[in-house]
């Protein structure tokens, strides 16, 4: 397709992922005092209370559940939006190939509710480490805002992160990448994981990043074999049209 259809189509995609978040927010608005509960649980270890939640001023509390709401209207809405990308990059396959995209999106959306879901195991001992730092006889005064963007952040950018490989071999499908050039890499691959969950996690909790770290590893060489198994089957078939051409 010329530019401007391309840009015409990416804007309807875009706008339907849009609208599909904004309505998964308003069913997210509902449910935000049982996942505000369900966040800042793990600041009550064993019984004992770890930390006070603290809304420093009128709209603070308002702004929290309104970016909870948006944040359970990306992840519930994920298949929908997850779609709008695949069929986006769809016109890329060649016929053949489409049949594969299918598998993509399959997999992509158990992949990033997998992520968030990890993103969510790891807050508890995240949360009990740092707020342990905190000298005897005074008190975890949290602000709730800034506790809440930041559990909510690491859970959405670890589900983004578990969905990466699946790009990665959809770029090998495209032909953007080849499976060698992915598998040399591995050594850059392994120290982005570790910088990343470096980041998502606090440096200290090495726990969390070794339970964020070995998963997205173990996906990145699943996403390698796919791509080298893929380019073994490209190049043979390649090969047999060339024979097939030759013999004419």
């Amino acid at each position: 397709m010329p530019l401007v259809e391309h840009l015409m189509e990416l804007r309807k995609r875009l706008m339907w992922a849009a609208v599909a978040i904004l309505v998964g927010g308003v069913a997210g608005w509902f449910v935000s005092d049982w996942v505000l509960q369900l966040l800042t649980g793990p600041l009550l270890g064993q019984g004992k209370k770890l930390a006070t939640i603290n809304f420093g001023n009128v709209t603070s509390a308002f702004d929290v559940r309104f970016e909870i709401a948006i944040i359970v209207g990306i992840v519930i809405t994920s298949p929908i939006w997850l779609f709008q990308i695949f069929a986006f990059l769809t016109p890329a396959f060649t016929r053949q190939e489409k049949k594969y995209v299918f598998g993509f999106f399959f997999s992509a959306v158990p992949l990033f509710l997998a992520g968030c879901a990890a993103g969510a195991l790891v807050i508890p001992h995240i949360v009990g480490l740092m707020v342990s730092f905190a000298p005897i006889n005074t008190a975890n005064l949290l602000d709730g805002k800034a506790y809440l963007d930041f559990v909510l952040r690491l859970i959405l950018v670890v589900g983004v992160a578990f969905v990466l490989p699946v790009f990665v071999v959809l770029l090998n499908f495209v032909g953007v990448l080849q499976g060698r050039t992915i598998l040399k890499s591995w050594r850059i691959a392994i120290l982005a994981v570790t910088i990343f969950t470096a980041i998502a996690t606090p440096s200290a909790d090495i726990i969390s990043m070794v339970l964020l770290a070995i998963p997205m590893i173990v996906l990145y060489f699943v996403a390698v074999a796919v791509a080298l198994v893929h380019d073994k089957r490209k190049a043979k078939r390649d090969a047999a049209i060339l024979e097939g051409a030759g013999s004419l």
